[in-house]
């Protein structure tokens, strides 16, 4: 039986990518949660009205991944120290945010956070947001394995 884990850290295309990746990731999927807009489009996240994050939602099999090993790829690839800031992506879309889907996953990111701030891995405080999931919705089509359709296996230079 999968779950399901939620994380937004940054531009998705590079995240989805790191994602699908792993073994025991089953599916992945780009999309905007956290807002306060019904079914925004990328166009209505990006003007900054729509209050979402772009986030990746991940489905896996716990038996050969762990959601502490899903917490750790999030922290090891992205800048979790930025307030709406991921390198020159700038705007609260590409906010570091774990949505977590039950009291385990809270209990877990929570302690997570507290671990990486203190690991000195970071040189500044962790600005994460850890929030309940709300209403996931489906990024349009094109943005869906991004990279992958196009042969890259990053965004960044």
């Amino acid at each position: 039986m999968t779950e399901k884990a939620t994380f937004g850290a940054g531009c998705f295309w590079g995240v989805e990518a790191t994602f699908r990746q792993l073994p025991g990731v089953t599916a992945t999927a780009v999309g905007y949660e956290g807002g306060h807009t019904l079914n925004p489009t990328y166009r209505d996240v990006c003007s900054h009205g729509t209050g979402h994050a772009e986030v990746v939602q991940i489905e896996f099999d716990p038996a050969e991944i762990s959601y502490e090993r899903l917490l750790t790829v999030f922290w090891e690839n992205h800048d979790p120290t930025t307030l709406n800031r991921q390198g020159p992506d700038v705007g609260d879309q590409y906010r570091s945010a774990i949505f977590y889907h039950s009291p385990e996953q809270k209990a877990t990111a929570e302690k997570s956070k507290v671990e990486w701030n203190a690991s000195g891995k970071f040189r500044r405080p962790i600005v994460t947001d850890i929030v309940p999931t709300e209403t996931f919705y489906h990024a349009e089509d094109y943005h869906q394995q991004y990279l992958e359709k196009r042969g890259l296996a990053t965004c960044h230079l």
